[in-house]
């Protein structure tokens, strides 16, 4: 859910004013002020629900994997249509090259222009990468 939601019926908004405040920052700063705990039936705090679970699996992944649930949720803030499997979002049975840059299109990649090579039709791009291992040299036993 977003941090901010309009409901379907279009009468309310629901605001959700520390959804970018990581969880466990939230916990010490209601440790500091000594805010009680109170406990509830209703809210998912529940032993062995689905959203427990998730919750412990999440934390599992940040202790494991340092950053990897803030690339998650930075992922849901930018969201191309095109990368995404939904039909209704997007037409893909009848996506077809133009020729021509879409305003909206995929440009999630797109930060840096790269010099055009005139040699090459209108619109590609010659893009070299390199592993950093590949440049490493190689030792006589890994040669062919």
């Amino acid at each position: 859910m977003p941090p901010k939601l309009v409901s379907d019926d279009g009468k309310h908004v629901v605001i959700r004013p520390l959804a970018y405040v990581p969880e466990k920052d939230t916990e010490r700063w209601a440790q500091y002020r000594d805010f009680p705990i109170i406990p509830c039936n209703l809210c998912g705090s529940q032993e062995n629900l689905q959203r427990q679970m998730i919750g412990d699996m999440l934390r599992e992944w940040d202790r494991k994997h340092p950053g990897r649930v803030n690339n998650m949720f930075r992922a849901l803030q930018h969201v191309v249509p095109t990368h995404l499997a939904d039909p209704k979002l997007f037409d893909f049975q009848n996506a077809k090259p133009t020729g021509i840059a879409d305003e909206n299109g995929d440009k999630a990649f797109d930060h840096d222009d790269l010099p055009s090579n005139p040699s090459l039709p209108a619109g590609m791009q010659v893009v070299q990468w390199a592993d950093p291992r590949l440049l490493e040299p190689c030792s006589p036993a890994c040669r062919p």
